[in-house]
């Protein structure tokens, strides 16, 4: 019996595995995007009250601001925008810590964050199940807004 319940161990876990594995496709721009949809879908709306009310007012008055004035591109995708920065290191520690502060407030979002190679433009894209690129439309209109000329 324990050699048989030794390989129901094994068969399990080599199961966990290959569906692990299973649940995630190479988009088209090589990043690798989970297919699994989960049970739970959060609403579409900013929860403000996942953040403290320090961190709260440093992302929406501080951070957003800062980040919106820094855009360089604004990208419509299917599903999202893309918004391209300058990659120097306040840019990036504000960006992240503004990803930070969206992903608890905003769980919906599928956000990615990426750095181009030789000191190129930084990436941030705001992805998501149907109806996000909408929320972002109606919740973000200065984050979507043309970027002025020479920005």
């Amino acid at each position: 019996m324990k050699r048989f319940s030794s390989y129901l161990v094994s068969a399990a876990a080599g199961a966990a595995v290959l569906l692990a594995i299973s649940t995630f496709t190479l988009a088209h721009d090589g990043t690798s995007r989970s297919t699994v949809q989960t049970a739970k879908q959060s609403p579409f709306y900013c929860d403000q009250g996942a953040l403290d009310p320090a961190r709260r007012k440093r992302h929406f008055d501080v951070l957003g601001p800062a980040l919106v004035a820094k855009r360089t591109a604004v990208h419509e995708l299917p599903d999202g925008y893309e918004f391209q920065f300058p990659s120097d290191a306040e840019t990036y520690q504000q960006a992240t810590e503004y990803v930070d502060g969206e992903r608890l407030c905003c769980p919906f979002f599928e956000i990615t964050v990426r750095v181009t190679p030789e000191g190129g433009p930084m990436w941030v894209r705001f992805t998501g199940r149907p109806g996000t690129k909408q929320f972002i439309q109606a919740d973000g209109a200065e984050w979507i807004a043309p970027v002025p000329p020479g920005a």
